[in-house]
């Protein structure tokens, strides 16, 4: 076993620490038990580095189990998208993946056994009837006109019910616990229902799936979990999973711990919602670089190394919060400063011709690919007569605190010449499509000989080197700091959350840029070459500053 932190940085490493050291546990065995009902998001990413993390630290496992009980939501789509999550993240699992559904037999045979006990019966009331008798927090419920028929009448229905002899939502096996209970979860929870339902991992096998709360804490138990994280919404359940193991034959019993889910600023978490985006057309798929899925970020330049570190700082706890967003892209913003190669892009480009220079001028100039890290080495940057500038870096007139090129003044062309800003030339609309300038032949690496000052700097791209390029700016998907909150998904949805740039033109070095690998296009941001596409498409993963805390539209 690994060396234990004496101050353990959450309450639930506080807990495994207590239970070695009293020889209740000899070593730790977690899991992480996804739905396949759809794709990971970052909520599930504090799961996964919690629970495996948990398994690494103190030297145990960590089964990737997948929760398969609901196979009219499930495909093998989502199986295989969670275990690419996984791993991205940088985590592997113990032995074989694992599925409810290997534990169908079992399960069962234990709803058999509480029938005989006397603790589970078949319910004829339509789920209609079950939730109308239920009762409210405030009054009890109704017991079942079933729920005292005979144990042998009920093992005949259930043996039926597997047979497929009944319609769907005519007939169930719940649990016999107390209707009067505080708890709505002990109110005789349905444990089977009839579902004629292909599963893509049993086929057809079965026409009768188990819930989750009776499938959850008896999967635990099989695979010998020693400490079972759940988030919080699983508090009151935990009533149901111990009783589940008390009154089976069984000789594992785990126990379940909770923690905070992860809440964060102008992003949706329930996999529900996300997937009506998906299939409403609002977004281009699960993998859409807006979207807070796992895969949505990665396909938007995150990087695990950077998803591990948020969620190792907004920690554990049972305190629920929601965390800014500003917290996340920091995490990602620090990685790529310290981690990405520079290079440059003009995404709004005007021509720029410096007239002093001959038509065939062109050479070769040599820029650092990170300038604190010269290890990395450096890129080649030709050089020509005609280059392009952004717009934005050019105005006919501009005041003192402009750092940028202004009509007959002058700025430095990054890495390379000082040039001077002599006339323009404008379509008939007013636009600027030409700017002539003159350079400096001797300021390449060093400031005039005269002494005089040049304090911009501005980016730019050969005109006959530079490469056309789509640059696509993400921001925010939902305008309002808690879309969950409001009923219309469409009212929460930012119109103006992608913005397409088609002719953006970038440094030929950026040919060779890999899909997900991220560089600081310089005064620009951190981008990344879109995954799924096949030309020079790169997708905007954060802005060079944090533009979380101003107002809209500031």
């Amino acid at each position: 076993m690994s060396q234990v932190d004496p101050s353990p940085s959450n309450f639930i490493r506080q807990i495994i620490n207590d239970d070695l050291a009293s020889g209740k546990h000899q070593s730790v065995q977690t899991r992480f038990p996804p739905e396949p009902n759809g794709y990971l998001h970052i909520g599930h990413a504090k799961s996964i580095c919690l629970n495996f993390g948990i398994a690494e630290h103190y030297q145990g496992k960590c089964n990737l189990r997948f929760d398969d009980t609901n196979p009219e939501k499930e495909n093998v789509e989502y199986v295989a998208s969670i275990q690419q999550d996984v791993r991205w993240l940088g985590f592997e699992w113990s032995g074989d993946i694992r599925y409810s559904s290997d534990y169908f037999e079992q399960l069962y045979g234990y709803a058999v056994e509480l029938i005989e006990k006397g603790l589970a019966y078949i319910d004829e009331q339509t789920p209609e009837q079950i939730r109308e008798h239920r009762g409210t927090l405030t009054s009890p419920g109704t017991n079942s006109p079933y729920r005292d028929r005979p144990v042998a009448e009920s093992l005949d229905l259930f043996a039926r019910m597997r047979n497929g002899e009944f319609e769907e939502g005519v007939i169930c096996l719940r649990a016999k616990i107390d209707m009067a209970s505080s708890f709505m979860v002990m109110r005789d929870p349905v444990l089977y229902r009839v579902r004629f339902a292909h599963h893509h991992q049993t086929g057809d096998k079965w026409c009768i799936y188990p819930m989750y709360d009776f499938t959850h804490c008896i999967s635990d138990a099989l695979e010998g979990i020693s400490h079972s994280l759940c988030t919080l919404e699983f508090q009151d359940n935990r009533r149901l999973y111990d009783w589940v193991l008390d009154n089976i034959s069984i000789d594992c019993h785990p126990r379940q711990y909770e923690f905070s889910r992860l809440n964060l600023e102008y992003t949706m978490m329930s996999k529900r919602k996300l997937n009506q985006l998906v299939v409403e057309g609002h977004v281009e798929g699960w993998n859409d670089p807006r979207m807070p899925t796992i895969s949505g970020l990665r396909r938007r330049g995150y990087t695990p190394a950077a998803i591990r570190e948020f969620c190792l700082r907004i920690g554990v706890t049972k305190q629920d919060n929601t965390i800014e967003m500003g917290m996340l892209e920091a995490c990602i913003r620090e990685d790529l400063n310290e981690n990405a190669p520079r290079a440059m892009a003009v995404l709004n480009p005007v021509r720029v011709v410096i007239e002093n220079m001959p038509a065939d001028h062109e050479e070769t100039l040599q820029a650092p690919l990170h300038p604190n890290k010269p290890e990395m080495g450096t890129r080649a940057l030709p050089f020509t007569r005609e280059v392009f500038i952004d717009a934005a870096d050019f105005r006919e007139e501009a005041n003192k605190k402009y750092k940028r090129l202004v009509l007959g003044k002058e700025v430095r062309l990054r890495n390379a010449y000082v040039i001077k800003a002599e006339r323009i030339e404008k379509d008939a609309d007013g636009n600027i499509t030409t700017i002539f300038c003159t350079y400096d032949a001797d300021t390449l690496g060093k400031s005039p000989a005269d002494g005089r000052k040049v304090k911009g700097v501005i980016h730019w791209v050969s005109a006959s080197h530079g490469v056309p390029a789509e640059v696509r700016l993400y921001d925010r998907l939902f305008n309002v700091p808690n879309p969950g909150a409001i009923e219309s998904l469409e009212e929460t949805l930012n119109p103006t959350s992608l913005q397409v740039l088609t002719g953006a033109i970038v440094e030929p070095s950026l040919c060779d840029a890999k899909p997900e690998h991220a560089y600081q296009f310089e005064r620009e941001g951190y981008f990344c070459r879109d995954n799924q596409s096949e030309g020079m498409v790169f997708n905007l993963t954060v802005a060079l500053r944090d533009s979380w805390g101003k107002e809209e539209g500031a």
